[in-house]
């Protein structure tokens, strides 16, 4: 996907230093360099990033195994927020999955993060459990689900 000067692909290997970035500006559990490499080589793994004007702004991590999409990871750049790039990642990772006879999505989010869980609402996904203090730092995660076949 284009649009102007951003762009939308596979991750590469040399993207990772990239990726840890934002995802340690994100987080306060970022994923390893390690983490992120065996999704490289995870063969139902994809990880998408976001590229304005050649550089990265955000990525998704999903899985897709027997047409459930399981969203792993979705990050954008604190300095690129609330211009849609997580929505186009969003799209586009289920236009790719769609191809698979995509049947559903299923995410956790922390339950404090309100503009993610909005995000998601909007997208149709909706409350399917809580994992209590899922977080190392004890916070809850909210189990929330798509499905494609209603």
């Amino acid at each position: 996907m284009t649009v102007a000067n951003n762009s939308i692909r596979l991750m590469q290997e040399t993207d990772l230093d990239c990726i840890l970035l934002i995802e340690q500006d994100c987080y306060s559990h970022p994923w390893s360099f390690r983490q992120f490499s065996q999704e490289l080589e995870n063969p139902v793994a994809s990880v998408l990033v976001y590229e304005i004007e050649g550089q990265i702004a955000g990525f998704i991590c999903y899985w897709l195994i027997a047409g459930e999409m399981q969203i792993l990871n979705l990050a954008t750049s604190p300095q690129q927020r609330r211009i849609g790039i997580a929505a186009q990642l969003l799209d586009e990772a289920f236009k790719r999955c769609s191809r698979s006879e995509l049947s559903s999505a299923w995410l956790e989010v922390r339950s404090g993060n309100l503009a993610a869980i909005a995000l998601y609402q909007r997208y149709g996904f909706k409350l399917n459990g809580t994992r209590s203090t899922y977080y190392p730092d004890g916070e809850d995660a909210l189990v929330m689900v798509k499905l494609f076949t209603e």
